[in-house]
């Protein structure tokens, strides 16, 4: 849709806050609407991180692509699962690292 910018959703592992909020700023300032992981300053709860994850594959839902953080190729489990919901529903998925060879 020419109209709007586009809508990218960010996914990492929250080990990469740092690198997510550089890209977060990066597409900001090239024109991108970004919708990324909430992110919390104290451990949360097992039902707080199962919600966070639902509200992220909704996130990942308006997206127009999904963009993995992935410093050094590593890729986890919540991102794993994250990466194959947004192939599920067909959403174009980058990386910003080489994404580790399958086995």
């Amino acid at each position: 849709m020419a109209d709007r910018p586009e809508i990218v959703c960010i996914c990492g592992s929250t080990r990469f806050v740092d690198e997510m909020r550089a890209v977060n700023r990066d597409l900001t300032f090239a024109g991108v609407i970004v919708v990324a992981p909430g992110e919390a300053d104290e451990l949360i709860t097992d039902k707080q991180k199962a919600a966070l994850d639902a509200l992220h594959l909704r996130k990942i839902d308006l997206a127009d692509r999904v963009l993995v953080v992935n410093p050094g190729g590593y890729i986890g489990e919540s991102t794993s699962r994250e990466i194959d919901y947004a192939h599920a529903i067909g959403k174009p998925i980058s990386f910003t690292d080489p994404a580790p060879a399958a086995t």
